[in-house]
């Protein structure tokens, strides 16, 4: 098929994915042309790869294994508030990480909700720190990522297939064996590569939970050799065996990934005639219930302790709330015009070479990408006057594989339905793109575009490489305020981020939301 005539140019996605590569392999270059000849890396920094792909493994599998009975669940049923529990069971994801993680604290930790309970009855606390409490925050920040993947897949199956199965009498091992199955084997190693290069480049979840020095991350190296030693050679190694393990996990889902799809229906509205049993109900009801108790009970917590402060949030709050929306908005744009190209290109042919350089801004270390501009941008400019643009590129490449994951299962389902018969009408290129291609995208644009434009306003990564006294992004500002012991602004301004980030989330993804409900 990649030799054929194609409804849609190839060219640009492989333009995207050039740039993405150079830009990645281009910064760790420059780290490590200006690092000093070092001795390799020591004993610790194995040990911290090998907790690193230990945590990772477990959150990735603990993730999707939990979200496939949820998003069964949800698939499966239909109840009022199902599409408003859908949009905040998502939350979590999109939620800066150190606020989730004090959401956490209040709910797990020592101190928390939980251990409270527990030691009204003489129970001992939970003890939250070490590698338990790093898959816990994993897999509260990654489960809703997770469960609307397999659920966005699951809606793609025509309704003429339940349909049919229902005529014919399928019970549920015949139903999962024919139609579950297939589809969880294209969606699940997607998913699970997604999630386990998140966790493979973790930063503040292992600096806060880790618990000392048995958990230390990849990343956490690299932080520690750039901040303490300022070792750039170690930081550029570990950088590039971070890369590498992301790269072959990568290649080992694509491999996994079998199939090509359901086929075309008629767009009806999905009806599910399986499941009907009371044991199914019971099962999906507990599955429903139990996944919104763990994720939503940290965010009623987080806008418990963010409301007192609220009200009297000061001027540079807002003014850096403004900051975040400015640089998130230009980031979203950057993201869609290259995940965009680089999703038909794949859907067109084997272009796994374009499909591994999508998750590149998973694989690669923010720190190493900000401190490889700086040293690219000094020479002809103040990297400070910069300091804006910088972060919204580097924030669409951090979103641009979750982007990837959006858009290509839909990609190529319009290319294998519609590319002959686009042709054949002789609209190739440009007028299948506008006319075909995008229209049916829509829904999977505005997921993406949500998601790109809430991790943006939230993220506190490579802006504090490159602060501003003047100009801040808002995490930037809530980080400045509990350093200075402002802890009741501070979570105000926590409050009024997940604020932000929701409601961006769901002005562009209202889309997305409804093609869940079809």
């Amino acid at each position: 098929m990649a030799k054929r005539a194609q409804p849609v140019s190839a060219g640009p996605g492989y333009g995207a994915a050039g740039f993405l590569a150079a830009l990645v392999l281009g910064t760790l270059a420059a780290v490590a042309w200006r690092a000093e000849t070092g001795g390799g890396l020591s004993a610790a920094d194995w040990a911290a790869v090998r907790f690193t792909i230990l945590q990772a493994s477990l959150s990735a599998l603990i993730s999707v294994g939990l979200a496939i009975p949820v998003a069964r669940a949800l698939a499966r049923r239909r109840f009022a508030g199902r599409s408003a529990l859908i949009a905040l069971l998502g939350v979590p994801f999109i939620l800066p990480v150190i606020v989730a993680i004090l959401g956490l604290l209040e709910v797990f930790g020592r101190a928390g909700w939980i251990s409270s309970l527990l030691g009204t009855f003489g129970l001992d606390p939970i003890r939250i720190y070490g590698l338990h409490g790093v898959v816990l925050a994993h897999v509260f920040l990654n489960l809703p990522l997770a469960t609307r993947l397999i659920l966005q897949g699951w809606q793609e199956v025509p309704a003429e297939r339940f349909r049919l199965a229902a005529q014919l009498g399928f019970d549920a091992r015949a139903m999962f064996r024919l139609i579950e199955w297939p589809l969880l084997r294209q969606v699940i190693p997607g998913a699970l590569a997604v999630v386990f290069a998140i966790c493979l480049t973790s930063f503040a979840v292992a600096l806060t939970l880790g618990g000392g020095p048995k958990a230390t991350t990849i990343e956490l190296g690299i932080y520690q050799a750039f901040r303490f030693e300022f070792d750039l050679g170690r930081a550029a190694l570990l950088s590039g065996l971070q890369i590498l393990i992301a790269t072959a996990a990568a290649m080992v889902a694509i491999r996994l990934a079998q199939g090509t799809g359901f086929g075309t229906g008629l767009d009806r509205s999905l009806r599910r005639w399986d499941g009907r049993t009371t044991i199914a109900r019971l099962t999906d009801t507990v599955w429903i219930a139990l996944a919104a108790a763990f994720l939503l009970l940290p965010l009623g917590a987080i806008v418990a302790s963010g409301v007192p402060g609220f009200a009297g949030l000061p001027f540079v709050v807002w003014k850096a709330a403004g900051v975040s929306l400015l640089v998130a908005t230009a980031s979203t744009l950057l993201l869609l015009l290259a995940a965009l190209p680089m999703a038909a290109a794949i859907a067109q042919g084997r272009h796994n070479i374009i499909e591994v350089a999508g998750l590149l801004g998973l694989a690669a270390s923010p720190l190493v990408i900000g401190t490889g501009l700086f040293i690219l941008i000094r020479p002809v400019a103040d990297p400070f006057l910069l300091a804006l643009p910088v972060t919204a590129l580097v924030n669409a490449l951090m979103s641009l594989p979750f982007a990837m994951r959006i858009l290509v299962p839909r990609a190529r389902d319009i290319v294998e339905r519609y590319g002959k018969l686009g042709l054949s009408l002789d609209m190739a290129h440009g007028p299948f793109l506008w006319r075909v291609f995008l229209p049916r995208m829509r829904a999977q644009i505005g997921f993406a575009a949500g998601l790109g434009m809430a991790l943006s306003i939230g993220d506190l990564g490579v802006i504090t490489l490159f602060a501003d006294p003047d100009i801040a992004t808002l995490p930037l500002q809530i980080y400045r305020l509990m350093g200075s012991y402002q802890m009741e602004a501070a979570a105000g301004g926590a409050l009024l981020l997940l604020l932000l980030s929701v409601g961006t989330f769901w002005l562009l993804d209202r889309g997305g939301r409804y093609h869940a409900e079809v």
